[in-house]
């Protein structure tokens, strides 16, 4: 791939999240239907992504849409009214200091040393200077984050994205990247029984659940991105190629030529 088609890719990518920072502006827009057929792009390089279950996903997207507007949004918007920022910071920062883990096993998996002693300075710094990631020291000290999953993991070694494939709620994904997800929460889980932080609690079950639900609407609050806020008439399209050329960059897989 090169130098000049990732310059592209990023300012196309910049270009459709920018419509979602608005979200601050009154969330009563409307699903846009689709006033274009596939038919009229095939010489674009978005239609080449393999999209078998289009039905399906379309579906999916057009609930997440509706999900997002009359549930989760507003859910997500009465936590960022009430919630000082400062104290989102802190609770961004925590949640994001957990994930170092996630980032750490995915390095590991991809053998990159240099990167996964990083990863490893950066959680061990931000939970001890930083009082568990409350605040970023690391980053201070020029321990950069490496977002890592399985996902990248699988791609890293050779297995192809798969065919694109939107999940309930979690949006934009490939049959690879699925597979992935469940991996990394699989890990997730294993740590998480095996520490058992609030085991001796009557109420682990109330307070686990209770920190799932803050970090899902933590996740939504920190994701600009909004459904049919892109202004594009055909923003399916245009989701799904984003998407597969910013998983293929990530994962280290070069890009076909023109």
């Amino acid at each position: 791939m090169t130098v000049s088609r990732y310059r592209v890719c990023l300012a196309l990518l910049l270009a459709l999240s920018l419509p979602g920072c608005a979200a601050t502006r009154s969330n009563t827009q409307t699903e846009v239907p689709a006033m274009h057929s596939i038919s009229e792009f095939r010489d674009q390089r978005f239609a080449e992504v393999a999209d078998p279950w289009e039905g399906f996903n379309r579906s999916m997207y057009r609930f997440n849409f509706y999900f997002d507007k009359y549930l989760f949004l507003p859910v997500v918007n009465g936590y960022e009214f009430v919630t000082p920022t400062f104290l989102q910071e802190r609770i961004s920062g925590f949640f994001n200091n957990l994930g170092e883990v996630r980032n750490l096993t995915n390095s590991l998996f991809q053998l990159k040393g240099t990167e996964s002693v990083t990863t490893l300075g950066r959680f061990v710094t931000n939970s001890t200077l930083g009082l568990g990631g409350l605040f970023d020291p690391a980053s201070s000290f020029g321990l950069e984050r490496h977002d890592e999953d399985f996902g990248k993991t699988l791609g890293y070694w050779g297995a192809d994205s798969g065919p694109y494939l939107v999940l309930p709620i979690f949006g934009p994904s490939s049959l690879r990247d699925a597979g992935g997800l469940a991996v990394d929460n699989g890990i997730r889980y294993g740590i998480y029984t095996a520490i058992d932080p609030f085991g001796n609690s009557d109420d682990s079950f109330a307070i686990s659940s209770g920190i799932t639900t803050l970090e899902a609407i933590d996740m939504r609050h920190q994701q600009s991105f909004r459904y049919y806020e892109s202004g594009y008439p055909f923003e399916y399209y245009m989701v799904r190629f984003f998407y597969h050329e910013k998983r293929e960059i990530e994962s280290g897989k070069p890009l076909p030529a023109e």
